[in-house]
């Protein structure tokens, strides 16, 4: 293909390794490194090249893409890249950073001379393993040419957000797209262990909402996890769900608002991974209800 590109990823994580998949698949060149690296060898037999070092995964990128854990986790991993990383390399920012974290992350860019791309994803494992993830995207009309093909292969739309260049502007839509997607797992959850404790069956729940506008899929499909124990493997982990709910909140407050459901289901969550439920899929939090 005429417009193959080499793209670093950087995290192979759930979101991560999924996005490097496809990348591959469309027939790009994949540099892959992740921190653990068992999480990354599995990408060799995709045709990935597994990197030992960030700097070694840079090597001749045209497009690093960082999925990282968090924004120092992200800014760490390309300061560790930042010997071998060339100016106007493009840079798509996929980590769910927070408002405050996106700054200090386009600064290392402009320090570097990156083309810097705020480029969270809205989606979980299945939708990013299907190539199906929203991207939100926001940096400079200059360089998009070569960052679309990768937000191409890695999903189905990009949203375009804020004017040229804002930065910021897609992850401040990320955590309020965010805030609703936690505050619905969480009320599931509860609603699940309060039909528990009133020894309601939670099928006469759904029946009683089924077709009107208390119905939602993601209600029904957050609570079969849980009814099915299908929680492992995680479409979207609780730990990570807890960092997301914390960041929501500390943006909140930066803004002069305060945010109590965020900030409850930040709890729920932080209390479900410490009974052992870090690792399993955000829905999960229902055992935040019980003393365990």
């Amino acid at each position: 293909m005429t417009d193959q590109l080499t793209v670093s990823v950087l995290g192979t994580g759930i979101m991560g390794a999924a996005m490097a998949r496809n990348l591959a698949r469309a027939g790009h060149a994949v540099r892959a490194w992740n921190r653990t690296r068992a999480k990354v060898e599995p990408l060799a037999g995709e045709g990935a090249f597994v990197a030992g070092t960030p700097a070694e995964a840079v090597e001749g990128a045209d497009v690093v893409l960082t999925m990282l854990y968090d924004g120092p986790a992200a800014l760490d991993t390309m300061r560790q890249a930042a010997p071998a990383l060339r100016p106007g390399t493009v840079w798509a920012q996929s980590t769910t950073a927070g408002t405050e974290a996106i700054g200090d992350l386009a600064a290392f860019a402009r320090e570097h001379r990156l083309v810097f791309y705020d480029a969270p994803v809205l989606g979980t494992r299945q939708p990013a393993e299907a190539g199906q993830l929203t991207v939100l995207a926001a940096g400079p009309q200059e360089g998009r040419e070569r960052v679309t093909p990768v937000f191409e292969a890695v999903g189905a739309r990009t949203v375009w957000t804020g004017v040229d260049g804002a930065t910021g502007s897609a992850t401040r839509l990320k955590l309020v797209a965010n805030s609703w997607v936690i505050a619905a797992t969480a009320a599931a959850g509860e609603v699940l262990a309060l039909a528990q404790a009133l020894d309601v069956d939670p099928r006469s729940f759904f029946d009683l909402i089924a077709g009107g506008p208390l119905d939602m899929g993601y209600l029904r499909a957050k609570s079969d996890l849980v009814l099915e124990g299908r929680l492992s493997p995680p479409q979207f982990a609780v730990a990570t769900a807890a960092k997301d709910a914390r960041l929501i909140v500390e943006a909140g407050g930066r803004g002069g608002v305060r945010l109590d459901v965020a900030a409850a289901a930040a709890e729920r969550m932080e209390r479900a991974a410490a009974q052992g439920h870090a690792d399993e899929d955000m829905a999960a939090a229902y055992f935040a209800s019980f003393d365990e």
